[in-house]
């Protein structure tokens, strides 16, 4: 049986099998108690093992980080802090663990260390819980999409194109990198590749995505992205998961709905199956902050940031209202921004986010209508010719979390705008031939999934809530 289901029954004597990893073992030289966790949940079943059952040599062997196969009773538990416990009559060690050499002791280890154990760390109360509840957000993700009535759409992973327009692009190659086939001008000659042309990683799904749309009515991918940006911050990793969501007819404030509600299903799904790896996270999170100055502490701890986003509808402003808000604000003035705010076409930053989100609405912020020159090309022009229907959704501690518009549906608006940009239409001739044969108004957005994970987990550090973090110059594990 799984640990999480025995937890849940009543100790009435049961003979109960259980295998996990053990991850303590104390007592005396007349018992000893054993704490197992085989990863079904956050908490661990305690085994009592007699010592007038066992040879002492097992006993000993029986330590932190060993996998073990347990036979015994269920029995209502003497001790405080379980209701049930299971009275061993048959321990077997399935594999041992070095006590001198295992690196995780039953001691705090800091996030840095278990980085460089991350073959291990899945055994950390905190990073199980973290994992389980990326699981719960996946399903989630799927759940909301199917019950909607949209369709999965696997898009490639290479691609011939640059969603974003950026350059921040993995090559993908089978050329021989040692001697490397020139044309005649002396360039690299990608027809003799793989592909016969320069082919990358993709940095978005969104492209096709819309393909899909503009025949399925309502479609979603859910991949992997790749961005070869040279960024070693606590929110970017060059390998991390997409959510994009691509829906035929809907106008921007439809787009805004679907983000609304979808994020909040999301967050409420997991306060609705995942409570107890949540309840540890909030402790968590508020032992680590308790450690900071007052003024770097949260407003709100994790469960109740959570409940904060469900149930508060998110404030709607303009990009110049918002431009506005900030050029006025107490920090703008006193010079407390590392980026002033001067006017229109300034470029948000996340410290100006989290002053719409944390100080200013006290709420989820949806900005709309950016400068054209700081959106991508595919966004759909507004009237006064200067702002596209683009939205941003920011979130308390995270910033951006979606990045969303209306898609630009007239051909010759694109076609513009693709001039403007430097964007080559030969390569996108397909996506172009969209706006040619049956275009209709559309919407979509994208949600970094690992942004929505360190939210509902409160973790700090996006390398945190990826199993295996892709960053520069780390592809180890």
């Amino acid at each position: 049986m799984k640990i999480k289901e025995i937890l849940q029954s009543e100790g009435n004597e049961q003979k109960i099998h259980v295998k996990g990893w053990v991850r303590t073992r104390r007592g005396s030289k007349h018992v000893s108690f054993i704490a197992l966790n085989d990863g079904s949940t956050i908490n661990s079943i305690q085994v009592v093992a007699e010592a007038s059952d066992f040879d002492e040599e097992l006993v000993k062997q029986i330590t932190t980080g060993s996998c073990i196969s347990v036979s015994g009773k269920l029995v209502a538990s003497k001790g405080s802090g379980q209701a049930v416990e299971i009275l061993a009559k048959t321990i077997e060690i399935l594999g041992g663990a070095d006590a001198d050499e295992y690196p995780l002791q039953p001691k705090k280890h800091s996030l840095e260390f278990l980085r460089e154990k991350a073959h291990l760390r899945f055994r950390t109360n905190t990073f199980s819980a973290v994992f389980r509840l990326r699981h719960a957000l996946t399903f989630a993700v799927h759940k909301f999409f199917n019950d909607k009535g949209f369709f999965n759409l696997h898009t490639p992973i290479i691609t011939g194109t640059d969603a974003e327009g950026a350059g921040e692009i993995f090559q993908v190659t089978n050329l021989d990198l040692e001697n490397l086939p020139k044309n005649e001008e002396g360039k690299i000659d990608f027809s003799a590749d793989f592909f016969g042309s320069k082919t990358n990683l993709t940095v978005s799904g969104q492209l096709e995505a819309e393909l899909g749309a503009l025949a399925l009515g309502q479609v979603y991918t859910f991949g992997p992205t790749f961005r070869a940006e040279n960024s070693n911050t606590s929110r970017h990793l060059s390998e991390f998961w997409m959510i994009e969501p691509e829906v035929a007819f809907a106008d921007l404030n439809e787009n805004m709905d679907l983000a609304e509600e979808f994020l909040k299903y999301c967050i409420q799904y997991c306060i609705e199956n995942n409570a107890e790896d949540l309840q540890f996270l909030d402790a968590r999170m508020e032992e680590e902050e308790s450690k900071l100055k007052k003024e770097e502490r949260s407003e709100m701890g994790l469960l109740e940031r959570l409940q904060f986003v469900i149930e508060n509808n998110f404030v709607r402003l303009t990009y110049r209202e918002a431009i506005d808000v900030l050029r006025n604000s107490k920090p703008n003035k006193k010079k407390k921004f590392q980026y002033p705010i001067n006017g229109f076409g300034d470029d948000l930053q996340s410290e100006h986010e989290r002053y719409l989100v944390e100080k200013k609405y006290k709420k989820p912020v949806i900005i709309t209508d950016y400068p054209k020159g700081i959106k991508a090309f595919y966004m759909r022009m507004n009237e006064d010719n200067e702002t596209v229907r683009a939205m941003d959704i920011l979130f308390p501690t995270i910033g951006e979390i979606v990045g969303g518009s209306q898609r630009e549906e007239r051909l010759d608006k694109l076609q513009e705008r693709m001039e403007e940009m430097d964007v080559c239409q030969k390569e996108l001739w397909w996506y172009l031939e969209t706006r040619k044969f049956g275009t209709c108004t559309h919407s979509g957005f994208g949600l970094g999934f690992e942004r929505l994970i360190m939210f509902v987990t409160g973790m700090k550090n996006i390398r945190d809530v990826i199993p295996f973090p892709r960053t520069p110059q780390n592809a180890e594990f």
